[in-house]
């Protein structure tokens, strides 16, 4: 049977632009792809008559032959390409569909496929409590894989370009006919990348890649705490074949402290007192991340009561206000005595033994002591 004319079967004229052969050809092998119609021989046979049309059609240098010659210029070459021209996936189709939309397509799909996105990076950066509270500026060297300047990314050596894989076209996967399905596997010539380097930069030997190290300088906002990520972007591994960078995190871990202790923003800490202090009420000093203050002790005071200093804690991330500092008081018993303090506390245990219950005691302990 004689073959029909490759326009007819688009069902386009032969002043058609390639975009209206493309559109033409994908509505045909959407609804007579095989996927679409199992066990259906006719669909199949219009799905191939349609690849075939277009893979001649798509092809400016074979269309021509076409046009002047007819089937009799270009019987050699369109049985073997119509395959690679359209017998994908239906899903192959459809993107391509959407490609166009969106300002891709199949033209640059193994370009699109091909680039790969650089790996992202992590740095532990660990901080005292003090720079926690402040924030700061981290200087940070990171080693990372970079585009080569050599050969700016590609590879190949200066003056030369890679070319597209002869064996895939430049998609890095080959398919073949299973029946009615369509496989595809990697290609094996240019192992996936759709590229072929035949003349490898000597800078990175073809990698389009070397490693550097990398100075930045990072801004830690106030109220970080162990575990805070920040994604600094773009700042991680250069990408393959002009694929964008990764992104670079920095973990935090901020160490512990000698005198404080952070749960949330809030901050806790223990300050010794005398018994006398405890007894007869005084004012400490204690200590907060920013400076000193003057803490009240009532008279009467036990070990282990807790005292609030409002604000002395660590700042919200983002600047949402600030925690508070809880102070816990301990009543020191001295281990060694002078002659006099064994003395005031031989009258005071006297005067504890008379009456333990005598709501007057706290006027005795204060006579004296003075």
């Amino acid at each position: 049977m004689s073959k029909r004319d490759y326009y007819e079967v688009l069902g386009v004229a032969r002043t058609a632009t390639e975009q209206d052969i493309k559109s033409a050809y994908r509505r045909l092998a959407v609804k007579y792809h095989p996927d679409k119609n199992p066990g259906n021989a006719e669909a199949e046979e219009k799905f191939k008559e349609g690849a075939e049309a277009y893979a001649v059609l798509s092809d400016s240098q074979q269309r021509a032959r076409y046009d002047r010659f007819g089937h009799a210029g270009v019987s050699s070459s369109a049985g073997a390409n119509w395959g690679a021209a359209g017998f994908g996936g239906i899903e192959d189709i459809l993107g391509d569909l959407f490609g166009d939309v969106f300002g891709g397509g199949r033209a640059n799909s193994s370009r699109r496929t091909s680039a790969q996105r650089g790996a992202d990076l992590r740095y532990d950066l660990q901080m005292t409590l003090e720079d926690a509270a402040k924030g700061m500026t981290a200087q940070l060297r990171i080693p990372r894989l970079e585009a080569c300047d050599a050969c700016a990314g590609t590879g190949a050596a200066k003056g030369t370009q890679p070319e597209n894989c002869a064996t895939c076209g430049g998609a890095g996967q080959v398919r073949f006919q299973q029946g009615f399905f369509s496989v595809a596997r990697t290609c094996g010539n240019c192992r996936g990348a759709g590229r072929i380097i035949r003349n490898p930069c000597e800078e990175c030997r073809g990698a389009g890649r070397v490693e550097r190290e990398k100075q930045l300088e990072v801004k830690i906002p106030a109220g970080v705490e162990t575990g805070s990520r920040l994604r600094v972007a773009g700042e991680g591994e250069s990408g393959t074949q002009g694929g964008p960078s990764g992104d670079l995190y920095v973990v935090i871990r901020v160490k512990e402290h000698d005198l404080f202790e952070r749960q949330g923003n809030n901050l806790y800490s223990s300050v010794p007192i005398s018994f006398a202090q405890a007894a007869l009420g005084s004012e400490v000093t204690v200590q907060t991340l920013d400076a000193q203050q003057q803490l009240k002790i009532p008279a009467g005071t036990q070990t282990g009561t807790v005292f609030r200093v409002k604000g002395a804690g660590m700042p919200a991330l983002g600047g949402r206000g600030r925690g508070d500092l809880f102070v816990a008081v301990t009543v020191v018993t001295p281990k060694t005595l002078s002659r006099d303090q064994r003395r005031l506390l031989e009258q005071l245990a006297e005067v504890e033994d008379h009456d333990l219950e005598d709501k007057g005691l706290m006027d005795k302990v204060r006579n004296i002591f003075g």
